[in-house]
């Protein structure tokens, strides 16, 4: 384990044992990973849509320090929990601006278009994808919830296959099976199939 990495999951530990100045060392550590995994999110988006990187970075972080003790293990479990927390803030978002835009509640999954290799982007006409893909990975987690994970923590919180083995505590090779079969499930069920 890396230097870097053995010191976040020290100050996740004492964090998560009621010590504020382990988060505040922490901030600085994990605040540029956390960036960089917003900046993935909204790399697609024209200038001035209304939710920046800064924005949803600040966001997750303070949904975070106000969940308190999460029991965390390490880094990995961190930025698998923060993985989750964007989704559900850019998956929020998106159904506002779809709703508005048409009047009314956002549309089922079955028939959108999504590139399961880019995630789509929540500003622009492809909100409605990143709904669909939201409610679509819902549904696959009611069915093979490690698979849903598996999709999660790569697709949206960019973890590598060792990473996402290691948050899940399974091998390599069952990740990228389930990497396979979920992203094939989710496109049948995408396109309507």
């Amino acid at each position: 384990m890396a230097a870097e990495a053995r010191d976040i999951t020290a100050l996740l530990k004492a964090w998560g044992q009621g010590d504020r100045a382990a988060l505040d060392e922490l901030t600085p550590l994990v605040y540029g990973q956390l960036r960089t995994l917003a900046g993935q999110y909204l790399r697609k988006e024209k200038a001035g849509h209304s939710l920046q990187t800064t924005a949803l970075v600040h966001e997750a972080y303070l949904r975070l320090v106000r969940a308190g003790d999460a029991g965390w293990n390490d880094r990995v479990h961190f930025f698998a929990v923060c993985a989750n927390v964007m989704r559900r803030i850019l998956v929020d978002h998106a159904r506002k601006r779809a709703s508005a835009k048409r009047g009314g509640p956002a549309v089922a999954f079955g028939g959108a278009d999504v590139d399961l290799d880019q995630l789509p982007a929540h500003e622009s006409e492809r909100a409605i994808e990143l709904v669909a893909l939201d409610d679509a990975l819902t549904a696959l987690a009611a069915i093979d919830e490690r698979r849903a994970r598996v999709i999660e923590l790569r697709f949206f919180g960019g973890l590598s296959v060792e990473e996402t083995a290691t948050a899940l505590d399974v091998s390599p090779q069952t990740v990228m099976r389930d990497w396979k079969l979920a992203r094939a499930w989710l496109t049948r069920e995408l396109r309507g199939a």
